[in-house]
């Protein structure tokens, strides 16, 4: 045991189905813990500190964490909020006059960062407070883990609404043939690749996939939809909102009114719409396009309960090792094996993840660069949850007419 004193909890970016598996593994286990003595919740990340928005996680009813364990979003409230130095030095204040020891954070790249700063000035400053940062992020863009909390469940929706959407399509081919699905994923490709999860036979749904990692060259992209349609009669391309064309510039616009967030990361909008568009108009085939919004990624009646049970875990085992003495640390999730599927917590130095990015590997990529590999499938799918869904096809067996 490090010291004894209290702990302090909040959450950070984009909210998921399972930020709050994590922040009830966070919550349960500090509970029972010796080395802790009271247990907060900061309210909208570190944000909440300057604003006197801490509450007391003790006080809550004892049978609530289970339910919020399933609930979607962020229990807590969530933030994009980048700490200045100025901020540094207060939080570290504030924590001091809370007799805080304790640090955890849940979220992503920059909130990673986030408790790596708080570390380090905690650090400079002889204060003893360890800090740890808990994984989230549908993206899973963090590097050195294996796969990130998050990611299980916005893979599942997107390879369930994916063959949702195809059979639409396919249904309306004579009207709509071609449908453009645009989903998230920051600059990787590791949502949109889900999207081939619920593919069983070659006709099914999606028929192109393109990632950030490859740009896509307009000519080569409308050469593409037009063999598929010419060869399934109907064609779903599922496209990253962040792709780029092959000088490097967004295919999409960035938004014109918030450009991006506090810590760079610009706004994008209209991939889909602006690539149904040149579809309809260079093609002559009409298109529609579909973009599931922030809903794809806390969808809990999608919920992996593989991610789930690993969102808890990792929360759980940030405080087993902060009260150890761990600090300036991420959990990360290592995989022992696929078949069947287990995996085990571990821990990184906050300033190898911080601000970093892991992108999708080329063996994951088609080398026509949209689809992607048989291996990304074997990555994949242990992380949703059992088998994606599929959907039955009638045999359709035609008859006979008389001509009249």
């Amino acid at each position: 045991m490090a010291v004894k004193g209290n702990l302090i909890v909040g959450q950070s970016g984009g909210c998921t189905a399972v930020i709050n598996s994590s922040l009830v593994g966070v919550v349960q286990t500090a509970l029972k813990s010796p080395a802790v003595g009271e247990v907060y919740g900061m309210l909208h990340g570190v944000e909440g500190l300057f604003r006197s928005e801490v509450v007391d996680l003790r006080a809550e009813p004892d049978g609530v964490w289970e339910e919020i364990k399933k609930t979607p979003s962020a229990a807590l409230g969530s933030n994009r909020y980048k700490l200045s130095d100025d901020d540094i030095d207060r939080a570290l204040q504030i924590l001091r006059s809370l007799d805080v020891r304790y640090f955890i954070y849940i979220g992503g790249n920059d909130s990673a960062d986030t408790a790596h700063r708080i570390a380090l000035a905690a650090q400079a400053a002889n204060y003893e407070l360890y800090a740890v940062a808990v994984p989230k992020t549908i993206d899973n863009d963090l590097p050195y883990t294996d796969h990130s909390p998050g990611y299980g469940s916005i893979a599942r929706f997107i390879s369930t609404v994916t063959q949702e959407i195809g059979l639409d399509t396919e249904a309306m081919r004579r009207v709509d043939p071609v449908k453009i699905l645009e989903v998230m994923g920051r600059d990787a490709g590791w949502v949109a690749a889900s999207s081939i999860l619920g593919k069983v036979r070659e006709t099914d749904a999606p028929h192109l996939i393109y990632v950030p990692e490859r740009p896509l060259v307009r000519e080569k992209f409308l050469e593409d939809v037009e063999n598929c349609y010419r060869k399934y009669g109907y064609v779903l391309v599922v496209v990253a909102e962040t792709v780029r064309d092959e000088n490097g510039n967004h295919i999409a616009r960035v938004d014109p009114v918030f450009s991006q967030d506090a810590f760079g990361h610009k706004y994008i909008s209209g991939t889909a719409a602006y690539l149904a568009d040149l579809v309809s108009r260079d093609l002559g085939l009409r298109a529609r396009y579909d973009k599931p919004g922030t809903i794809q990624r806390m969808s809990m009646a999608m919920a992996s309960q593989v991610d789930l049970e690993e969102a808890y875990m990792v929360g759980r085992y940030a405080v087993e090792e902060v009260t150890k003495g761990t600090t300036n640390r991420m959990v990360t999730i290592e995989r022992i094996s696929n078949d069947p599927y287990m995996s085990k917590p571990g821990l990184v130095e906050l300033e190898k993840i911080a601000n970093q990015q892991k992108l999708l590997p080329e063996e994951y990529i088609s080398p026509e660069g949209n689809f992607v590999t048989k291996a990304f499938v074997e990555y994949a799918m242990p992380l949703i949850g059992g088998s994606a869904v599929s959907f039955p096809r009638l045999q359709g067996k035609r008859i006979a007419l008389k001509t009249i």
